[in-house]
């Protein structure tokens, strides 16, 4: 009996562990990354160039970046979005950490690296890892896509005088997507796979006036069709589905809801787009990473996400656009501008409303703009702590 009981009192020690959701697996260090390539497909499936950085920013003051300015006017295919690199350790250590972008730029980072870097690089020397240390990470007012991301087990980490739960860095790439998405004059979706490596899975996701649904492809390796969802789903459903996902690829539980949860008020939006899994050679190729000593571990999990102009968005649109109703453009915000260009392709005597030809306007002069005043000058906040 007494040995019974000093067993369980043993196994009872372990419980917090598991419950934390580190799961080293014994390994010595763990690393663990997720990210998004986010583009904005043509009429041919293609990724088109646009102006991601363009509207008011969404990341803390805190975050450096790039030349100290927000560069609204910056244009590129591709948006890579919040990669976040996370560490596991159960002792302190530091580390080196690089990371490449040959295809494109690095454009807002957090903690700032002490290495001098390159438009295409950044190298962090001297990160420290200090497990079970309850370190103070900045903070600012108001809302922001940065701080989900902290809502996970991984060990603190000190650059300098900075601190934080992960290493951050955002970028602009010129690289056509290994996903192609085309919609057909059937009104189905045509996906094509033009990598060399398989596509886990692909989401079809649909939101119209707030009726969404979502139809999936698996494992895409050459050319998939789907049809177009029934908007009979809610959001949870799709949140959970693509958590199971995430974690299944290798990410920890709390780094896939962290995942969902950064980009729950932007993925789930007004409109039409096709969530997929970027496959890791693909990543591994596009952004090199460095980390030295190298863990034992790494796992970089990235969700590819091309925007599509569908036919029910495309009919959403031109309905607002000779409405004037600047209630719903607002809401496809960044997009708007290579969906209005695709539609007045289409439609040559497409006709303009003057509040979209005046965010246009602004859009050419190099503008950031104020989605309530369509053309007006928008500067990042001043910094609160």
């Amino acid at each position: 009996m007494h040995v019974f009981k000093a067993a369980m009192a043993l196994a009872a020690t372990f419980v917090p562990l598991v419950a934390a959701d580190l799961h080293p697996g014994g390994a010595p260090l763990v690393a663990h990354e997720w990210g998004t390539f986010t583009s904005v497909a043509n009429e041919s499936g293609s990724a088109i160039e646009w102006a991601p950085l363009l509207g008011p920013p969404d990341l803390p003051c805190f975050v450096s970046r790039w030349g100290g300015v927000y560069k609204s006017i910056a244009r590129g295919l591709v948006r890579m979005e919040t990669p976040v690199l996370y560490f596991y350790t159960q002792q302190p250590r530091t580390l080196s950490v690089r990371v490449d972008f040959p295809r494109g730029s690095i454009t807002e980072w957090y903690p700032n690296p002490i290495q001098t870097q390159a438009p295409n690089r950044l190298e962090w020397k001297d990160v420290q890892l200090v497990p079970g240390k309850d370190l103070a990470y900045p903070v600012t007012e108001g809302a922001s896509h940065y701080y989900a991301a902290r809502n996970t087990d991984a060990t603190p980490l000190r650059i300098g005088q900075q601190q934080e739960k992960m290493i951050f860095y955002r970028g602009l790439g010129n690289f056509e997507p290994p996903l192609l998405a085309r919609y057909g004059s059937d009104g189905r979706l045509d996906l094509r796979n033009i990598g060399k490596d398989p596509i886990p899975f692909a989401i079809l996701f649909e939101n119209q006036a707030g009726a969404l649904g979502f139809r999936i492809a698996e494992n895409v390796t050459g050319s998939a069709t789907i049809e177009p969802p029934e908007l009979t789903r809610d959001i949870a459903a799709v949140r959970e589905l693509l958590a199971a996902r995430l974690e299944n690829l290798g990410l920890y539980p709390k780094e896939a809801r962290a995942m969902v949860d950064t980009w729950a008020d932007s993925w789930f939006t007004e409109g039409s787009r096709v969530l997929y899994i970027v496959p890791r050679a693909t990543v591994d190729s596009l952004l090199p990473l460095t980390i030295t000593p190298e863990p034992a571990e790494i796992q970089r999990v990235f969700v590819g996400r091309a925007e599509v102009l569908s036919p029910r968005t495309k009919e959403t649109l031109t309905r607002a656009i000779r409405a004037g109703d600047n209630d719903t453009l607002t809401a496809f915000g960044r997009f708007l501008e290579p969906f209005v260009a695709q539609i007045q392709r289409t439609d040559k005597n497409f006709v303009l409303s003057p509040a979209v030809q005046k965010y246009l306007g602004a859009i050419a002069a190099g503008r950031s703009v104020d989605w309530n005043g369509y053309g007006s000058v928008s500067q990042p906040s001043a910094c609160v702590e």
